[in-house]
C-alpha cells in the first residue's frame, strides 16, 4: 500500500466514522426531542398546578378566617357563660339569704 492509497483509505474511514457519528447524533436528537404536544401538555399541567395552588391558598385563608371567627364566638360564649354562672351564684346566695331571713321571721 503506497502513500496515496493510505491517505484515501484513511479519508474513507474518517468519512464513515463522521457519518456514523452524525447518524448517531441525529438518532439521539430525534428520540430526546420534546414535541409541541408535549410542551402544550406541560403548559397545561403547569397552569393546573398554579390554579390548584391558588385554590389551596384561598382555602387556607378561608379556614384561618373561619377559625378566627369561631375562636371569637367561643370567647364570647365563655364570657357569657361566666357571666351567667356569676349571676346564678349571686341568685343562689340571694335565695339562701331570703330563705334564712324568712326562717328567722317565721321563728320570731
Amino acid at each position: 500500500m503506497n502513500r496515496t492509497e493510505f491517505i484515501v483509505a484513511t479519508a474513507i474511514i474518517l468519512f464513515v466514522a463522521f457519518c456514523l457519528g452524525w447518524f448517531a447524533s441525529w438518532l439521539v436528537n430525534r428520540f430526546t426531542r420534546v414535541s409541541k404536544s408535549e410542551i402544550g401538555e406541560l403548559d397545561r399541567m403547569a397552569q393546573s398546578l398554579h390554579e390548584a395552588e391558588e385554590t389551596r391558598d384561598q382555602a387556607i385563608t378561608y379556614l384561618q378566617q373561619r377559625e378566627a371567627e369561631i375562636s371569637n364566638q367561643l370567647s364570647q360564649t365563655e364570657a357569657e357563660l361566666r357571666a351567667a354562672m356569676d349571676g346564678l351564684r349571686d341568685a343562689r346566695q340571694e335565695a339562701e339569704e331570703m330563705r334564712t331571713y324568712i326562717e328567722r321571721q317565721n321563728a320570731s
